[in-house]
């Protein structure tokens, strides 16, 4: 025992030494390229005093990145992360004109700015020398990530032997992208997993593949909340408007998530699904955890151990991941203004604006947030956890704006595919064997948007059909002017040929608000979701004119006489109770619309008007009425078709031809599993899946180690 830690001390020894030769040896290269950079005096000193000077620099900058570095970062947790990582090259600069100021040999020199690039250059040549030695002893790169883990919570003396889980969100791949993806060879992991690796000698399958849908608001609000607290009640929308505070919620807004998690573990009676040793990373919602890092629902609160960017520190602490982190979010930036560039040169359609502070939110979200996730998972295998949820968003926002099967997008599924690479090579260092589970919260449907091709807004179209006012750029257009003359068709008025806005009452304007291609009509001043009778008695056109129009799919709406209808185009008028027998403008939507439409007409908060966009089955695209090209959040096409990929050491997540449907179901397969991880010798069969949302109206019950320090 006492002959393997001399070998593990010298082990350490050797590495350091020879990190510490590398970064003398790229000082001396910089002083040799760069004309503000010298080792020497201006006289010239002799090349023992100059590689002495290099050496001992290189040695300070070292002690003052790993004992100045962290104290630093502590201190600027309270900056906000995208100042952070602008910050990362001054400080680390700084550090290097301190070294060298404090070096006993020659009269080294270097202007402010080259400073910070050439310790950007020495941090990270030395974690790539470091990390590449260390990658070679396996004792050594456990070692090495368990440093974090130490930091964050301590040594786990006792783990448990039974397995934790890892649960890992790839935000927005649907299930057929991620098929596609799999046979072009851009998830050599998952195709690993699969058992569809290339050659003919391909490892057996250890995990299962299936597919889920989504409820009708299929996006990351409502299906997260589903997933980590069992419930996603009166969610209508990634946005909606509730008449009786007056609010808008918006899923991802601080204040909106505090209070959706509030009511979800007020309505399903427990904490969520990471209240017993959980750690929730990157997410909306917290699932019970007590660790939390990068949660929108925590990050509302105030107090130490609440901060969201608490997780910066862990990731941060390493100046040689600073900079890289860095380094890479300068690069994205630079790939994403090349790429959508590329796009208005090729006049590529369809197209949005990828203009203003996107190119920093994509690089935030394909870089930073992936890198302090994915490192704060790690920190969560190395310390034991039983259970950790983790939200990687970077294909999500990329797919927004360059479309779900893009080049752009694929780049990213392949980064996304490397974390999941680390992550399993981590958890064979942890001290209790993990179970990886990796699962979308929903898919992207490709088209352009409902603006481009119709000239207006779906707001616009709202007024005309109020017979508001409504932009010149707007009236001018042919879906305006038809919904002018159904205006005055249906107050018996004649047509304005010179669109001059028609007077109307002092009635506030309605709010009309967008979730991909799901549209929500509100009137701020009826306290009640008003009926289709109402509607039709203060705006006879406003219907007809939505329910006509080529871009809308179909329409949902209140009703006196029938509780519930849905509305399609040429006066076409079903009731909820009996879209089974007649699905009408439903059918072209699949199995489970007329459920999904009935289960979200029974929420207090319901819009007015519910919209839905056209959709194309045939190339499955749908209309949007935000400006993206890859939309989510309605009904159509593989929005609807997100997946779940799990190990085959767990039960099938449900019995042999039933549909896994709505994200609470999810819940409750990743709660048997959790079950069966805890007592892995009781074998559990496969159950059939509950429904436990509530019957609805005239129904019946029912990078290695790049992200790891």
């Amino acid at each position: 025992m006492r002959d393997g830690r001399w070998r593990r001390a010298a082990g350490q020894i050797g590495r350091s030494v020879a990190v510490w030769a590398v970064s003398t040896l790229t000082m001396l290269v910089l002083a040799g390229i760069l004309p503000d950079f010298r080792l020497q005096s201006a006289d010239g000193d002799s090349a023992t005093t100059v590689a002495i000077t290099a050496a001992l620099g290189a040695g300070a900058f070292g002690v003052l990145s790993a004992v100045v570095w962290p104290l630093l970062v502590r201190l600027l947790l309270l900056v906000p992360a995208l100042v952070l990582g602008l910050l990362v090259f001054f400080l680390n600069g700084s550090l290097l004109l301190l070294a060298l100021r404090i070096s006993p040999s020659g009269e080294p020199q270097a202007a402010p700015q080259t400073a910070m690039i050439v310790a950007a250059a020495m941090s990270a040549v030395a974690s790539a020398t470091g990390g590449a030695l260390a990658v070679r002893d396996d004792e050594a790169y456990r070692r090495r990530l368990q440093r974090l883990a130490v930091r964050r919570r301590g040594r786990c003396p006792a783990c448990p032997t039974t397995p934790g889980t890892v649960v890992v969100q790839l935000d927005g791949v649907g299930h057929d992208v991620l098929r596609d993806a799999v046979g072009r060879g851009l998830l050599p992991t998952v195709a690993r997993w699969l058992g569809s690796g290339p050659g003919e000698r391909s490892a057996p399958a250890t995990h299962r593949l299936t597919a889920w849908r989504t409820d009708w608001s299929s996006q990351t609000g409502a299906s997260q909340l589903g997933i980590l607290h069992g419930t996603n009640h009166d969610v209508p929308a990634f946005r909606w408007y509730e008449k009786d505070t007056g609010e808008v919620m918006v899923c991802n807004r601080p204040a909106s998530a505090v209070q959706l998690q509030r009511r979800a573990v007020a309505r399903s009676g427990h904490e969520g699904l990471l209240a017993v040793d959980g750690a929730s990373r990157g997410n909306l919602f917290s699932g019970g955890a007590g660790e939390s890092a990068l949660v929108l629902s925590v990050s509302a609160r105030r107090g130490p151990g609440t901060r969201s960017r608490a997780g910066y520190f862990a990731y941060f602490s390493d100046p040689a991941n600073a900079v890289r982190t860095a380094l890479s979010f300068v690069a994205e930036v630079a790939r994403e203004i090349g790429q959508s560039l590329r796009a208005r040169i090729r006049k590529q359609r369809p197209r949005v604006s990828r203009g203003g502070l996107y190119p920093l939110v994509r690089a935030f979200a394909t870089v930073v947030e992936r890198d302090v996730v994915v490192a704060a998972v790690v920190g969560d295998l190395l310390a034991g956890r039983t259970v950790v949820y983790a939200d990687l968003v970077a294909y999500d926002e990329v797919a927004h704006h360059s479309g779900p099967h893009s080049r752009d997008a694929a780049k990213v599924l392949q980064h996304l595919d490397r974390a999941l690479a680390l992550i399993e090579k981590v958890a064979e260092h942890a001290p209790r064997p993990y179970r990886i589970v990796v699962l979308s919260d929903h898919g992207q449907s490709p088209g352009e948007t409902f603006h481009a091709r119709y000239g207006l807004t779906l707001g616009d179209l709202v007024r005309a059909g109020c017979g508001l006012h409504v932009p010149r750029r707007a009236g001018r257009t042919r879906s305006g002017a038809e919904a002018r003359a159904a205006v005055r068709a249906a107050l018996r008025r004649p047509v304005e040929e010179h669109g001059t806005p028609p007077r109307h009452s002092r009635r506030s304007e309605p709010v009309v608000l967008a979730s991909g291609n799901l549209g929500l009509v509100s009137f701020p001043d009826v306290p009640h979701r008003m009926t289709r009778e109402e509607i039709d008695a203060r705006y006879p056109a406003l219907l007809p004119t939505l329910a006509n129009h080529p871009g809308i799919g179909f329409l949902l709406v209140r009703s006196e006489r029938h509780g519930g209808v849905v509305l399609g185009a040429r006066g076409v008028e079903i009731p909820l109770d009996r879209l089974d027998d007649d699905p009408g403008p439903l059918a072209v939507f699949g199995a489970g619309a007329a459920d999904a439409v009935r289960r979200t007409h029974s929420f207090p908060h319901t819009a007015d008007i519910m919209v839905n966009s056209f959709y194309d089955p045939a190339d499955g695209e749908v209309l949007a009425f935000e400006e993206q090209i890859g939309s989510h959040g309605g009904l159509g096409g593989a929005q609807s078709r997100p997946f779940l990929l799990a190990p085959l050491a767990f039960s099938p997540p449900a019995e042999d031809g039933t549909e896994l449907v709505g994200a609470e179901q999810i819940h409750q397969v990743l709660r048997r599993w959790l079950s069966e991880a805890a007592a892995p010798q009781v074998p559990v069969p496969a159950q059939p899946v509950r429904d436990v949302r509530p019957a609805a109206p005239g129904r019946g019950p029912e990078a290695e180690e790049e992200q790891a320090a």
